[in-house]
C-alpha cells in the first residue's frame, strides 16, 4: 500500500522477475556501501512535502535511521541516499512520473528507474540533482548494458543478467 497525493493505492504482488531484479541490484550494491549503510527492500518512506507514503523496491540509507525510528513503519524520505523502482505493467506510469516527482521533492540524491516496460524495450535510468519535483538524467542505458552508479557507490551493474519481460 502506498499513499500519493492523499490517494491510497494498493499494488499487486510483484512478479518473480521483478523480485529477481531487485535481488540482483541489492547484491551489487552491498559490497560498495559503508558498513553503517543498508540496502532495504520494501521499506516505506514518508514524503511529508507531498503527503506521500511510498515503498520503493530498493532503499539505501544509513541504518541508524531505522534505529532512530524503530517503532515506526516508515523512515523520512530525505534520509535516503538512493531509491530504486522496478516497473511492473500496473505501476510503470506511476514510477516514471508521480514517484519520480515525489522522490525529487524529498531531495533524495539518486533515483534508479529500472523500466522493464519502457516503450522501445527495457531501460535503466539514473536520475540525480533534484530541484523541486524534477530530476536531471545522469545516465541511461538498455538492459544488456553495464550501468555505472557514481559516488558514493562507484560501481558497475551488469544489466545483461536482468530477466526480460
Amino acid at each position: 500500500m502506498e499513499i500519493i497525493g492523499g490517494t491510497v493505492r494498493v499494488a499487486p504482488r510483484a512478479a518473480n522477475r521483478h523480485v529477481l531484479i531487485a535481488s540482483m541490484v541489492r547484491r551489487a550494491l552491498c559490497p560498495a556501501l559503508p558498513e553503517t549503510w543498508g540496502v532495504h527492500q520494501r521499506q516505506s518512506i514518508a514524503v511529508a512535502s507531498c503527503k506521500a507514503m511510498l515503498t520503493p523496491d530498493i532503499l539505501v540509507l544509513d541504518s541508524s535511521v531505522l534505529v532512530e525510528s524503530a517503532t515506526e513503519c516508515y523512515v523520512p524520505a530525505e534520509r535516503a541516499v538512493l531509491v530504486a523502482e522496478i516497473t511492473s505493467l500496473s505501476t510503470a506510469a506511476q514510477d516514471r512520473t508521480e514517484k519520480s516527482a515525489a522522490y525529487a521533492r524529498a531531495g533524495i540524491p539518486l533515483y534508479l528507474l529500472i523500466d522493464a516496460h519502457a516503450p522501445g524495450g527495457p531501460t535503466v535510468t539514473l536520475y540525480g540533482e533534484p530541484k523541486q519535483d524534477v530530476y536531471r538524467v545522469l545516465g541511461a542505458g538498455r538492459f544488456g548494458d553495464t550501468f555505472h552508479l557514481p559516488t558514493p557507490f562507484d560501481l558497475a551493474i551488469d544489466t545483461s543478467v536482468f530477466p526480460r519481460p
